[in-house]
């Protein structure tokens, strides 16, 4: 253990040769591509600074950081601080820095979540639907006909004609959100019904026909809550870094 410090207290003091001012700083940071993360830190600390966990929650933080990091006894503990260059008191604040980010989400932009979530509904909704994509316009005129009327599955066809990845499945595709297929795709399965097959439609060098299999509406659950706080955060970041 009085290796690795002493190797890590080096690589500080080089750090501070190298860095002789704030300038430098900030120069060696910028070089090595490391001044966005940093300010992105910072940023969350400053604004998590006044949140306050209970005595539970932070037991719990600890706990879960020391299971994490495989910290056992006083002296895994003791090692891994060497290790890090890192005092207890910043310890004790990284444990708990991730429930306390939890927290200021939750306090800042839980009140949002549904109207967010309306706005972002159209595409967070899913569907698993079904592709075949040929160049030749008269081509897809066929192979249409031939899946409405019933001679071929579309499965048959999409392995045998289709000139695009969804070959390989028989053109199945998804589970996917609304905002993964191409805009005019997603505007036409937006529109379909269940097993609707949609006539050929020209799409760039492409002609695709499509067809809805399942429509999956997005629910409010617990885990899009949590995505959707994460993405407000985000936004919230970026505009600050901006």
């Amino acid at each position: 253990m009085s290796q690795l410090f002493a190797s890590s207290q080096s690589l500080v003091k080089t750090l501070a040769q190298r860095a002789e001012s704030v300038d430098a700083m900030l120069g060696l940071l910028k070089q090595y591509g490391m001044l966005p993360q940093l300010l992105r830190e910072v940023l969350i600390d400053d604004a998590i600074a006044s949140v306050e966990l209970t005595p539970e929650e932070t037991f719990q933080a600890c706990q879960q950081f020391y299971q994490q990091h495989q910290l056992k006894t006083e002296n895994d503990v003791q090692s891994w601080l060497a290790k890090q260059s890192m005092t207890r008191k910043q310890l004790e604040s990284l444990m708990t820095r991730s429930f306390r980010l939890a927290r200021y989400k939750q306090e800042t932009w839980g009140h949002r979540l549904e109207p967010y979530f309306l706005e972002r509904k159209a595409s967070l909704d899913r569907v698993i639907y079904s592709l075949l994509r040929v160049q030749d316009i008269g081509t897809a005129q066929e192979i249409y006909f031939r899946i409405q009327e019933g001679e071929q599955p579309f499965e048959q066809l999409a392995r045998t004609h289709s000139q695009g990845v969804e070959a390989e499945t028989g053109g199945l595709l998804g589970p996917v959100e609304l905002s993964v297929p191409h805009p005019t795709i997603a505007k036409l399965l937006r529109s379909s019904k269940p097993g609707q097959l949609l006539p050929p439609t020209r799409l760039g060098e492409w002609v695709v026909i499509v067809r809805l299999e399942k429509f999956l509406p997005a629910q409010l659950d617990a885990a899009m809550k949590q995505r959707l706080l994460d993405e407000l955060f985000e936004r919230w970041i970026q505009s600050q870094l901006a």
